[in-house]
């Protein structure tokens, strides 16, 4: 090149070379101390990507339940799985709840001060109540059916959590055996033992009105065991007990917490099924643990034959599935002595979608 010394032509590339240097040092200067990166994250963080991974989504590998905690199950709740339960607030007794309160839906609890004021409240028989020194109620008669009703205008109690703190005791004057006192009172019609029961999807239990004798049943007895039946009809209608599990040694003379929950199951806009869900507070501490779990989508046959079942003329299947509410919540006892606080009903937002492998049967014992 014309003009040009031979050094400054021999020194272009070491001088480019040099350049180019600078620019990359500078670049990765610049880099470094941008204010729009994070050393050590990458762009896009798992917790945007992978909403399953933000903290307050994750649920507990527990299954116990309290006024602190926002979990109660092995899964995880997000917009697709719902079968993970999400604590929102406890109740007016400060009792945990399980479900949220259904926007705009009812809500009955007890009046502690004087039950028998409580709103939409009766006591079949008008029994007498006593006044404990722990601010309990006692009720002592061999058949009670304290019963939530509903008033006109009022949505039938359907999608429900009924809540409650008891301690059973035996009957002054009861020295029958539980087989003695089972076969007594099938004779007469009934399907009862000594223990206590949550009952919901119910209308009046009634030879008067048979049809309107429907209910799911959760018990609680006093040989340490729950379960429920299902009774499709008054009093022909009694299915066998399903989920009957064994927690504890006895229920006789200590308090604990019992929540009866029952929901339908929703399907691409249809009913499913009916979820009936057991809890229970074995340790009178406000801590819930789930010890049933199941679903009647049919096959849960009544106890009676055809001839008995179809005597009714409800038009109803053997196994017939109770979709639809009631207007009679019942606390029902037989053969015990019941004391009893905060107890509750609230009609519940119950889970828009379950995953398929909905018939569960968690039991854990209490002991």
């Amino acid at each position: 090149m014309k003009g040009l010394s031979a050094d400054v032509l021999y020194g272009l590339p070491v001088a480019c070379l040099l350049l180019f240097i600078i620019l990359i040092l500078f670049e990765i200067l610049f880099e470094t101390n941008s204010p729009f990166t994070v050393n050590g994250q990458s762009p896009m963080p798992a917790i945007l990507t992978d909403p399953r991974r933000s903290e307050s989504q994750l649920v507990s590998l527990s299954n116990t339940i309290n006024s602190s905690n926002i979990a109660t199950s092995s899964t995880i709740t997000n917009e697709n799985n719902t079968e993970g339960i999400k604590i929102t607030e406890d109740d007016t007794f400060g009792i945990t709840k399980i479900y949220p309160t259904k926007v705009g839906g009812r809500e009955w609890f007890l009046n502690m001060s004087d039950p028998k004021n409580s709103s939409n409240f009766f006591i079949t028989g008008n029994l007498n109540l006593s006044s404990l020194s722990d601010g309990s109620w006692r009720i002592n008669a061999s058949h009670v059916r304290m019963i939530v009703n509903t008033s006109e205008g009022q949505e039938k109690w359907k999608n429900v959590e009924m809540t409650g703190y008891v301690r059973l005791s035996h009957l002054a004057n009861s020295n029958a055996s539980d087989s003695a006192i089972s076969n007594i009172l099938s004779a007469s019609g009934e399907d009862e033992i000594d223990d206590l029961v949550f009952i919901s999807r119910s209308g009046r239990h009634s030879s008067e009105v048979p049809c309107e004798g429907t209910a799911y049943n959760a018990g609680l007895h006093t040989d340490g065991s729950t379960g429920w039946k299902k009774e499709i009809w008054h009093t022909g209608g009694y299915t066998e007990e399903r989920a009957r599990h064994k927690l504890a040694e006895s229920y006789l003379n200590k308090w604990v917490g019992f929540k009866a929950v029952v929901y339908n199951i929703m399907r691409d806009n249809e009913t499913d099924g009916v979820k009936l869900e057991v809890y229970m507070d074995g340790s009178n501490t406000n801590n819930w643990t789930k010890v049933s779990d199941i679903t009647d989508r049919g096959g849960w046959y009544t106890k009676s034959d055809n001839t008995e079942f179809f005597s009714a003329g409800c038009g109803r299947a053997r196994d017939y599935v109770i979709i639809d509410g009631g207007p009679n919540i019942i606390f029902r006892t037989d053969n015990t002595v019941l004391d009893f606080k905060n107890l509750s009903v609230r009609e519940i937002q119950p889970p828009t979608q379950l995953s398929a492998n909905t018939t569960l049967n968690t039991v854990l014992r209490l002991e």
